[in-house]
């Protein structure tokens, strides 16, 4: 007898589309096989031999907590390096640890939580380090060379699957899971929008995660534009994965739902494909989602939808298969190219503010270092643990020699006496392993817990001198002689045994409160105050200890004595990604921490050849000028110390510029919730005050001059040229950019807008000719008028240099577009949120699944401006649609109220709209004016003869 081959379901067979596989399996699975893909950890089908599944592996700029992995520079540094090719390479670099991981661990995901592609709108913005720029175009461009990176060059299946981070407008950690982005129409679509949609059709994308917050009233997580915006953009399925703990946020704390069954539903059919929700116990939510299923709130093929959204990535990533799978043998991992890579990303970062001449350092330098982060190699959250590490001062050792570096850390030496005139004391471990936290990996670090096989703090006659780090705004941080850093486990007590600050809830942090004649300290992470008792020191709601504070040294005093003797001297200064401005926790002010203000004031006073290195997540707002030279980088990973070290010396010329504008002080910069960029004239595109340094700013060792400017139009694309020169006698990277400005524009515009740019190596004396094809649709804006982009017509300025400010050439292009006419209000009439200027307004939900209405702001009178209205030959009568309470008056052209439409307090909900008119006469074309009072909300306003 012959034996037969078993048959092969048409899923697996690797010679049928991707669709028609998925066709396949999806018939074959059960409706609740089919419900436990929709959670973030899939079960396996063993019946098929389908293996388990999750969605979500962090690698921002590395592989992150899953253990050892390669630290590349934070996303704002890649940002800061304008380079697509490296970012490209970077992107590569981490999607094949990623498979070089999994291949060892299966908990090691494919598909990358990765990039963010939030605009940094705003620098106070906790999370600040996690996005590319303030800019829409350098944000998408980077995000396209990394999500290329990581996705890889097989035409058929990637490498890994990136989904893009936060969809949308999402820049505040303060009320992040309640609070609403209000966002007219034309900052959602030339600015919020644009960054996602030109990564979206750059073709490397798997899908986007919902961000926490709601945008004009509505939870991310049941946005429309999803499916009006996103999935239009492409022909792939895309998948949308909730953002941790979101689906139970819709009800718990945004209340837009009455029940989870009713919120697992809408995010459902808006669009979203998996729940990351109650960790890897997927029962709550498959139950929610069976429960909306049996009470009509879902059809089996709203769960078909998703599911096939899922195994389309799963399909592309070659779990189906394997034999076929160009990736599955990767094993690249910590290699000399990967090493080497995440050097050249931390020089590339590196942008120098300001050089009176005295970088780079001559040879023979004396050098003294100084600083809070002059021995550090920050990790933030999204960090990978080290397998390897440069700090500044080991970077400058290893280059200067340890015998021309001079070093003082700056830290308060402290030591802290009991009302019993006792001190705290650190007992001596018996236990001489270093443990790193997180060093083994783990899906979620915020579990991890603080040790406790180390004994807890005491008081003897003497105690322990420590190393006090005011971080500012109160927070400091104690830090014991072996280096280890004062923590509080889950049993309360107090010990010497962080290596570093950090986890989900920070537990190294504290504040001195003054009390009686000494202090108070209080742990920030428990709320709790520090308390003696007889088995040790630890933390209690009562007994609170009053400390006195004894101050053996401070941290200007040490740097005063290294700094004088010194030919130069660097301050190394920045933040701890974990502290002041980090996820869950914005910033409140843009100041240096004065701490660091004193130790750079007292290097300053000893010597004018004084350096600032600043090495932080986000801008500052610090006085450079009487400084010898600046430079800002940001967290550089693992090779960070090198990097800046061979800066420093001459060997790398600085080259990257910044990401994002760095404003002089707070009072430049609009509330953290106001996202309207256009009408507060945020970010470079619109900011009309004068910035400590602007947007693209970057110095070099070397001169550039730039010349040669020509452009034409041809077939809906401008073309530019221009050619660079290096002037100077040394090799370095200069980043050319590219400007628009629109002359003479009848609403406004951005001040100039970037549209291109380029990263290029010149030797000396080197000529490059640049060229750029820039589509027309660049010149486009929102035209809320007729609900759709236009290129207004008209003479628009060419802008070539090597910032936003420093322009060398320009030249006028007359571009033919579409003219501006008056609104015809009369077919159409204005919805609510279509305004041309606004004042104490926000844009709230007009339903829970659809349209926009408008608000007057909490205790605010509300003022909107609709230009150019086309009355024609008259109307009559004016029809408001709203609801709630309040009255709504209208004028024409800033005159006086021709109507007045008022709402009577009643039970009906937000949702309940009722349409009520008012007599007016009109003819002609008028700026209509309306004044918003009390909290109704308008939806749209009618016009009729």
């Amino acid at each position: 007898m012959t034996a037969h081959p078993p048959h092969t379901p048409p899923f697996r067979d690797p010679h049928l589309p991707f669709a028609k596989r998925i066709d396949d399996l999806l018939s074959r699975l059960t409706l609740d096989e089919k419900t436990g893909f929709l959670h973030q950890f899939a079960p396996a089908v063993e019946r098929l031999g389908i293996s388990a599944f999750r969605t979500g592996q962090e690698a921002l700029h590395g592989v992150a907590w899953m253990g050892p992995a390669t630290v590349f520079p934070q996303a704002v540094g890649l940002g800061a390096t304008w380079n697509t090719d490296l970012v490209r390479r970077v992107g590569e670099a981490v999607s094949k640890e990623v498979r070089a991981m999994r291949a060892r661990d299966d908990r090691v995901g494919l598909n990358i939580w990765a990039p963010t592609v939030n605009l940094l709108r705003h620098p106070l913005w906790g999370r600040n380090e996690e996005g590319y720029s303030e800019d829409p175009k350098l944000t998408s461009a980077i995000a396209t060379a990394y999500t290329r990176g990581l996705r890889g060059d097989h035409p058929t299946y990637w490498r890994t699957a990136p989904v893009l981070k936060h969809w949308l407008a999402h820049n505040n950690e303060t009320d992040r899971a309640t609070s609403s982005s209000s966002v007219r129409p034309r900052v959602l679509h030339e600015y919020d929008l644009r960054a996602f949609r030109e990564t979206v059709e750059a073709g490397a994308v798997a899908g986007v995660m919902p961000a926490y917050n709601l945008v004009n009233g509505r939870p991310n997580h049941v946005s429309p534009y999803l499916r009006e915006h996103l999935r239009a953009w492409t022909d792939e399925e895309l998948l949308v994965c909730s953002d941790a703990g979101a689906p139970s946020n819709l009800v718990d704390h945004e209340h837009y739902f009455d029940t989870h069954e009713e919120a697992t539903a809408a995010s459902l059919r808006a669009g979203v494909d998996s729940f990351t929700d109650h960790g890897t116990d997927s029962a709550q939510m498959v139950g929610r989602i069976r429960k909306a299923y049996e009470q009509g709130l879902l059809t089996e093929a709203d769960i078909d939808t998703a599911v096939r959204r899922q195994l389309s990535v799963r399909f592309r990533l070659g779990e189906f298969d394997p034999h076929d799978d160009p990736h599955a043998g990767v094993r690249d991992f910590d290699t000399p190219a990967h090493r080497a890579l995440a050097q050249e990303a931390a020089e590339q970062a590196i942008v120098l503010l300001r050089n009176d001449g005295v970088l780079p350092l001559a040879p023979g330098t004396r050098l003294a270092v100084v600083g809070l982060l002059a021995d550090e190699c920050k990790l933030d959250w999204y960090s990978g643990t080290l397998i390897h590490r440069s700090t500044p001062l080991e970077g400058l050792y290893e280059r200067f020699g340890a015998e021309r570096v001079a070093f003082a850390e700056g830290v308060d030496r402290v030591r802290l006496k009991t009302s019993a005139g006792t001190f705290l004391h650190v007992l001596a471990s018996e236990d001489g392993e270093d443990e790193v936290r997180g060093a083994d990996g783990a899906l979620d670090p915020a579990l991890l817990a603080g040790r406790t096989d180390l004994p807890p703090l005491t008081t003897d006659a003497t105690g322990t001198e420590f190393a006090l780090i005011d971080w500012d705004e109160g927070v400091l941080t104690l830090r014991a002689p072996d280096g280890r850093y004062l923590s509080v486990a889950e049993d309360g007590y107090l010990r010497a045994s962080a290596d570093q600050p950090g986890g989900w809830v920070v537990q190294e942090t504290f504040r001195l409160e003054p009390h009686a004649n000494g202090h108070l300290l209080r742990h920030i992470g428990t709320g709790r105050h520090v308390t003696v008792a007889a088995d040790g020191v630890k933390v209690a709601d009562e007994n609170a200890e009053t400390f006195e504070l004894i101050i053996a040294e401070r941290g200007e005093d040490a740097v005063t004595r290294v700094t004088s003797e010194a030919d130069v001297v660097l301050v190394v200064a920045g933040n701890d990604p974990h502290i002041n401005g980090r996820e869950t926790e914005d910033r409140a002010s843009l100041r240096l921490p004065v701490h660091q203000e004193r130790l750079l004031r007292a290097a300053r006073a000893a010597n004018p050849r004084t350096v600032l290195a600043l090495v932080s997540a986000y801008p500052y707002a610090v006085d450079t000028s009487d400084l010898a030279a600046a430079l800002w980088t940001a967290h550089g990973g693992q090779a960070a110390g090198t990097a800046l070290a061979r800066v420093l010396a001459g060997d790398v010329s600085p080259a990257g510029r910044l990401p994002q504008t760095w404003y002089e002080n707070d009072a430049d910069l609009p509330g953290l919730l106001d996202y309207d960029v256009i009408g507060s004239r945020q970010t470079y595109l619109y900011f009309e005050g004068t910035p400590l340094f602007p947007f693209g700013h970057g110095l070099s060792y070397t001169s550039f001059s730039y010349g040669d400017l020509t452009s034409r139009v041809t077939d809906g694309t401008l073309h530019v040229s221009f050619a660079i020169t290096n002037t100077g006698d040394v090799t370095a990277d200069e980043v050319a950019q590219l400007y628009t400005r629109a002359v003479d524009p009848a609403l406004p515009r951005p001040r100039r807008e970037l549209v291109a740019h380029r990263r290029v190596t010149l030797t000396p004396g080197a000529r490059e000719e640049l060229s750029f094809e820039v589509p027309l649709r660049a010149f486009e804006f929102w035209d809320v008028a007729q609900g759709r982009s236009r290129l207004e017509a008209g003479p628009y300025e060419l802008l070539a240099g090597a910032s936003s400010e420093d322009i060398r050439l320009r030249t006028t292009v007359l571009l033919d577009g579409e003219p501006g006419t008056p609104r015809p209000v009369l077919p159409r009439g204005l919805e609510g949120a279509d305004f041309d200027e606004q004042s104490g307004v926000e844009i709230v939900d007009r339903t829970r699944t659809a349209g926009d209405a408008v608000t007057a702001a909490e205790g605010r009178t509300g003022e909107l401006v609709y230009r150019d209205c086309d009355f024609g030959d008259g109307v009559a009568e004016v029809t408001m649609t709203v609801s709630g309470e309040g009255a709504v008056e209208l004028s024409l052209d800033g005159g006086t109220v021709l109507a007045v439409v008022q709402v009577e307090e009643s039970d009906s909900g937000p949702y309940d709209y009722t349409t009520l008119g008012a007599g007016i006469v009109a003819e002609g074309v008028h700026d209509v004016h309306l004044r918003l009072r009390g909290p109704l909300r308008l939806a749209h306003v009618g016009f009729s003869g």
